[in-house]
């Protein structure tokens, strides 16, 4: 059968007749060129593409043939981006289900990935309709359940909790990630539990739950080190492993974390991941103090390479820093507010950064004095009294001030700093330990003496 069917693909003149496979594969060429002029059309051609049955048919199941199938997999995709391109996203949905007959003629595994990839190029073509995405996620789900298929289900469960956490539902995030992590404990998928306690830290930390954000990345760490993890897997574990440093103000660490990240994604070709991270490292520096030095990642290769507005706010909040400037700190806000605002983490340590420049501008401004009236370091700081006078104590209070009070005249007076004397710390070390051994030895004299 098989000599017969070789001949058949063998001309009078000897010469190889190209199998289905390749003869598939020019239709495809040539739908997509088309698709360059004419969705609607595209569309036609890539639809009967999907639904060719080996041996020229159309509406069955499909052959074996590992070549026909591959093509139909990539006529998919087409399909799939020319109707997101044209924001026909009911139509993606109708694919998902019409293309259950060429599923079933593939492994489970290579569906799951052909699903997933599906809702990846909707993800790309509209990554700000997170309602349109939970619906698709959920039909997606129902179908699983109704042919139980248990792995895609999983993991369009695991992006559906991603997509949750997108749009703010945190508990419901929670609710799914823990339902699915049990189910995943047990079957021991260690790459889906990466992802999901990945997940599971993204969700806890804009809870302000550091210490399960922490456990769930350690948890993701620790199941990623039994496999090979993809680079783009790592440095999210990385970026998220800046971020929890960043909330612990281990401000040095997180700059560590977020370069590591920022390499990586730039490797991948991941730009907005990439230039979030370049975010993070320039507020990195500036909570660490070091504001002076984002002059030179601004200008540097990554900065160059990502420039925008992104970029043009966060350098404006680091050239206040650097001034110690509550004005251009003010400005910065004002013109870039709803940049800055959109990222929870730089939107969080915000309101850091400005107690950070309110401190180091007051410092700036009593450096001069003695003794100075409340009031007139208010006036210079163009803030009420009361505002002032309560950072202040709190500054003398955490040692950051060395300094009093004086209320009934409405002054702050400001004392030199000491320099520390090693012989002083020194002796009374000593002291100490002469104490100690006074005690010692008169507790061994009053067991000489009962004896």
């Amino acid at each position: 059968m098989w000599e017969e069917r070789k001949a058949m693909e063998v001309d009078q003149e000897g010469e190889e007749v190209p199998d289905e496979g390749q003869l598939l594969r020019a239709r495809l060429e040539a739908a997509d060129k088309v698709a360059e002029t004419d969705a609607k059309a595209a569309q036609s051609l890539y639809r009967g593409i999907l639904d060719y049955k080996e041996g020229g048919g159309a509406d069955g199941g499909g052959g074996a043939h590992e070549g026909v199938q591959r093509v139909r997999e990539e006529s998919l995709y087409r399909l799939a981006k020319t109707y997101a391109d044209e924001q026909q996203f009911d139509e993606v949905s109708a694919l998902l289900r019409s293309a259950s007959p060429f599923f079933k003629t593939i492994p489970k595994a290579r569906t799951a990935k052909a699903v997933r990839t599906v809702l990846d190029i909707v993800g790309r073509a509209a990554p700000t309709a997170l309602a349109l995405q939970l619906t698709l996620c959920a039909e997606v789900i129902d179908w699983c359940n109704a042919e139980k298929r248990t792995f895609l289900r999983q993991r369009v469960q695991s992006r559906l909790a991603s997509l949750l956490f997108q749009q703010g539902r945190y508990q419901e995030a929670v609710a799914l990630v823990n339902k699915l992590l049990r189910e995943l404990k047990r079957l021991d998928d260690k790459a889906l539990l990466v992802e999901t306690h990945l997940i599971e830290a993204r969700v806890h930390h804009a809870l302000r739950n550091v210490p399960k954000a922490r456990a769930a990345l350690t948890a993701a760490r620790t199941a990623g080190s039994a496999i090979y993890i993809a680079p783009p897997v790592q440095a999210e574990l990385d970026e998220m492993s800046g971020v929890l440093h960043c909330e612990e103000s281990d401000y040095k660490t997180a700059f560590s974390y977020f370069l590591e990240a920022h390499e990586a994604f730039d490797g991948a070709a991941d730009k907005d991941r990439a230039r979030r991270c370049l975010k993070y490292m320039i507020l990195s520096k500036v909570l660490q103090g070091q504001a002076a030095e984002v002059v030179a990642i601004v200008g540097g290769k990554y900065g160059l390479k990502y420039a925008g507005e992104d970029l043009d706010a966060m350098a404006l909040v680091a050239a206040a820093a650097k001034n110690r400037s509550l004005e251009d700190f003010d400005a910065a806000v004002d013109k870039h507010g709803a940049r800055l605002s959109e990222d929870l983490l730089i939107k969080r340590h915000l309101g850091v950064l400005y107690d950070q420049l309110l401190e180091s501008n007051l410092a700036k401004i009593i450096e001069p004095f003695s003794c100075v009236e409340i009031a007139h370091i208010a006036d210079l700081i163009h803030l009420p009294i009361d505002k002032v006078e309560r950072k202040l104590s709190q500054m003398i209070l955490d040692r950051k001030l060395q300094g009093i009070l004086d209320q009934g005249r409405g002054q702050l007076i400001i004392y030199e700093d000491s320099a520390s004397d090693k012989a002083f710390a020194d002796g009374i070390e000593v002291i100490d330990n002469l104490g100690t051994v006074v005690t010692s030895l008169y507790r061994r004299a009053q067991r000489h003496l009962v004896h």
